[in-house]
C-alpha cells in the first residue's frame, strides 16, 4: 500500500542506524511492529490479576468427565 508520509528525516536516519535497516521502509515497518507488539504487550498485562483462579479446580476430571459421554465410535 503506497503512503506518502512526512517523516523527520533525522528520526528515521536514527532509526536506520539503530535499528541496521537499510531502507525507510524497513525500519518504519519495524517501528510499528514494535508500537504493536508493546501496545499488545500492555493491554496484556492490564488484565494481570483481573481473572479469577481456582485452586480446587481439577482440569484432568473434567476431562475424564467428557471422555466418559463420548461414544466410542470404533465398535
Amino acid at each position: 500500500m503506497a503512503t506518502n508520509l512526512e517523516l523527520d528525516d533525522e528520526l528515521i536516519e536514527a532509526a536506520k542506524t539503530l535499528g541496521c535497516h537499510k531502507t525507510k521502509k524497513a525500519a518504519v515497518t519495524a517501528a510499528l511492529e514494535e508500537y504493536v507488539r508493546k501496545r499488545r504487550l500492555e493491554k496484556f498485562l492490564s488484565m494481570l490479576g483481573t481473572v479469577e483462579f481456582d485452586d480446587d479446580w481439577d482440569y484432568k476430571e473434567l476431562r475424564r468427565r467428557d471422555l466418559k459421554r463420548i461414544p466410542n465410535w470404533s465398535e
